[in-house]
């Protein structure tokens, strides 16, 4: 399970108690309902920062983890799908760069709130 937190560290719930699962191996038990309306706007506020943040990091994660699996299959000599998962790295960084202006941009305007 990941727990999303704040600037502060402070865990921010989302999801209001629902856990559904993922289909991915590595736990994301919060999938399924990023897109939910939040009851009050400072916590709605709180809510969005953190988890936007969360997965520009999380994100970041997969990016590495993804330029790892390059590294073994050029090991492995399997030079293409190395290169393709490469260029696939490159631009879901590029989409990241998007996420974190976004993060950057919702922070400001909040701060103007």
């Amino acid at each position: 399970m990941h727990l999303i937190k704040d600037e502060n560290g402070n865990v921010v719930s989302h999801g209001h108690g629902e856990q559904q699962s993922c289909p991915h191996s590595h736990g994301h038990e919060h999938c399924g309902h990023h897109g939910e309306n939040c009851d009050h706007q400072g916590d709605c506020r709180q809510e969005t920062v953190a988890l936007l943040a969360y997965m520009v990091q999380h994100n970041e994660q997969h990016a590495a983890e993804l330029d790892q699996l390059a590294d073994n299959l050029e090991k492995m000599d399997i030079f293409d799908a190395a290169r393709t998962i490469r260029d696939g790295v490159a631009d879901f960084q590029k989409a990241n760069m998007r996420f974190s202006l976004a993060l950057t941009q919702v922070k400001e305007q909040i701060k103007e709130a």
